[in-house]
């Protein structure tokens, strides 16, 4: 195993979950916070450095208000009792993507995580909120075509509003069944082995982790070269 892995995963199908079961949307997404937890304390007995969650795109405002609504209101009571989580296992916390339109009482839950977490270094969990990888690539684009100073990269990661960049993704993980990116670090998964399963999020958990982490164990990497 190596142990020095960035693992990101595309946290699809609490809807659809919910769905299956005759319960509202929000059931799966609470739901969907109950595999995050496994997942995270998984990644942090595999010695994974750094996991990255997407949880909210910036196209999904474009969802019903009543879901946002309650999405934010989530975010809002699960972040304190997370933080507190990773502060005990030793895990950071922090979260990358847009700020300028998250809600203050989220921004405020944001700031306290990250506050409390800061001296973590066990393992480095990233929530993507409000995140488009388009909109991060353009806007570090404009910064560095300005400013001429500090690389691409680090212009990524103020974008993104991320305290440093972290290194490339190794592996993405895809729930739900679909088969695609999503505007998720487009940038950072160049070479990232792509990992898609039919499990829902709410299913996933330390199990799926474990297989997806398998199979990419078992594949051979050569970023454009060829087996030795």
């Amino acid at each position: 195993m190596n142990n020095s892995l960035h693992v990101a995963i595309i946290m699809d199908g609490n809807g659809r979950w919910a769905k299956a079961r005759g319960l509202p949307r929000t059931s799966g997404h609470h739901a969907g916070v109950r595999a995050l937890r496994d997942t995270v304390e998984k990644a942090a007995q595999s010695n994974i450095h750094t996991l990255t969650l997407y949880a909210f795109s910036s196209d999904n405002w474009r969802r019903p208000k009543a879901e946002v609504t309650a999405l934010m209101q989530l975010l809002c009571t699960q972040l304190p009792l997370e933080a507190a989580r990773c502060e005990k296992q030793q895990i950071r916390l922090s979260v990358i993507g847009r700020r300028d339109r998250l809600p203050n009482p989220v921004l405020q839950e944001i700031r306290k995580a990250e506050a409390r977490t800061r001296h973590s270094n066990k393992l480095h969990v990233r929530l993507a909120l409000d995140y488009s990888a388009r909109d991060a690539l353009e806007r570090a684009a404009i910064h560095v075509g300005q400013n001429g100073n500090g690389g691409f990269v680090h212009a990524l990661a103020q974008a993104y509003n991320a305290s440093a960049p972290v290194p490339d993704v190794d592996l993405l993980i895809r729930t739900g069944g679909e088969q695609r990116l999503s505007d998720f670090l487009l940038w950072e998964c160049a070479y990232a082995e792509l990992y898609f399963t039919p499990c829902y999020w709410p299913d996933f958990g330390k199990e799926g982790l474990a297989e997806a982490l398998a199979v990419f164990d078992a594949r051979q990497r050569r970023f454009g070269g060829v087996p030795a």
